[in-house]
């Protein structure tokens, strides 16, 4: 990459960072100014900037591991974690959540003993970010299918939903950083958790893939050396 080039990358990412903090620290900025009008709930409104602020730290949290990653630091140094375990875990840690969202959770491992060249930590950040996309945007009545399986001499980790899907013109830029289609923007979320999907699974050798389309769902495959 020419120093050109290297600048004008670097130019367009603080002007994205730049504007998703702007958003939630404009909200707390009007929650602020509300607590001095007279009869403010002031318990609401400090739940309510609690909120923007777990947002906020969520975002710089993402994009500082995003950086790392894009830096080819060793962040994401190869292990060999069993999947199944991990999956399991998730799931039920985010029953409550998918219920709350009107989301039906379904697990299939179609093989316990299955290993993927991850840390622990990794492959845990790996699935939690593509399951949080699901609840955030698949919409109520959704089911969400959480597959593990061996295919063609790899383990193959796959979330498919049956949701409201996003247009056809936007699968291909759902790993970009910050993108986020047109109902997503919507959604509370820093646009970053598939961006960090694809650098992991790349940086253990493996690939990710989206496939859907409006109203068809979404369906994302990471495929990794096993």
């Amino acid at each position: 990459m020419s120093r050109s080039e290297y600048q004008e990358l670097r130019a367009g990412f603080t002007a994205a960072v730049s504007h998703e903090l702007r958003t939630p620290l404009a909200r707390l900025l009007a929650l602020l100014e509300s607590a001095d009008l007279p009869g403010a709930d002031l318990q609401a409104l400090l739940r309510q900037a609690r909120e923007e602020v777990k947002e906020m730290t969520e975002l710089v949290d993402d994009i500082l591991f995003l950086s790392e990653l894009e830096q080819e630091r060793e962040v994401v140094s190869l292990g060999d974690t069993e999947a199944a375990p991990v999956l399991r875990e998730l799931v039920a840690e985010f029953g409550e959540r998918a219920e709350l969202a009107g989301i039906s959770l379904e697990l299939r491992i179609e093989d316990e003993e299955l290993h993927l060249p991850l840390r622990r930590r990794m492959l845990r950040l790996v699935a939690e970010n593509l399951l949080v996309n699901v609840l955030r945007y698949a919409g109520e009545g959704a089911t969400c299918t959480i597959s593990l399986r061996r295919e063609d001499g790899n383990g193959v980790l796959e979330f498919t939903d049956d949701g409201t899907g996003v247009p056809d013109e936007d699968v291909p830029r759902l790993f970009e950083r910050f993108f986020r289609s047109d109902r997503a923007r919507t959604t509370r979320g820093s646009g970053l958790g598939l961006a960090i999907v694809k650098h992991v699974i790349e940086a253990a050798g493996g690939n990710v893939e989206a496939r859907g389309g409006q109203s068809r769902g979404l369906d994302v495959r990471c495929s990794l050396p096993s």
